[in-house]
């Protein structure tokens, strides 16, 4: 889904269609939280906080790889892998919002964290956001 969703996303029509629909569910009562490859840059760059999270190619592919085998799918790192920096280099490289993060977000990477961690990480840069 998520390459599907890089090669649909790439064309200006789609984004625009969307970014609307994305507006507006972020403006709703109480707030929201939304993920995506340029929600920070693009959607809502006025974001009260702004968390940039990534994780190594390796890793990453690793995850996928792990989530696929749970599921009883057959799953080739190296192919994952190669998934992986192909969307990457497609969704950086794009001339409509390309992915990069947003000059004021918090960067967690997450490499090394398991989800707890990431959770505590993200949870921990928000409270003290909102206490500023």
């Amino acid at each position: 889904m998520g390459d599907a969703a890089s090669i649909v996303s790439a064309h200006p029509a789609v984004r625009a269609a969307l970014l609307d629909v994305q507006r507006a569910f972020a403006a709703q009562p109480g707030g929201a939280v939304l993920d995506g490859r340029d929600i920070g840059t693009v959607v809502c760059p006025a974001a009260d906080i702004k968390l940039y999270v990534t994780a190594s190619a390796e890793e990453r592919a690793r995850r996928r790889q792990r989530e696929l085998a749970e599921a009883g799918e057959p799953a080739l790192f190296e192919a994952i892998l190669d998934d992986v920096r192909r969307r990457d280099s497609r969704d950086e490289t794009r001339r409509t919002a390309p992915l990069r993060p947003a000059s004021d977000a918090v960067l967690i990477d997450t490499t090394e964290l398991d989800a707890e961690a990431a959770f505590a990480r993200a949870l921990a840069v928000v409270a003290a956001a909102r206490t500023a």
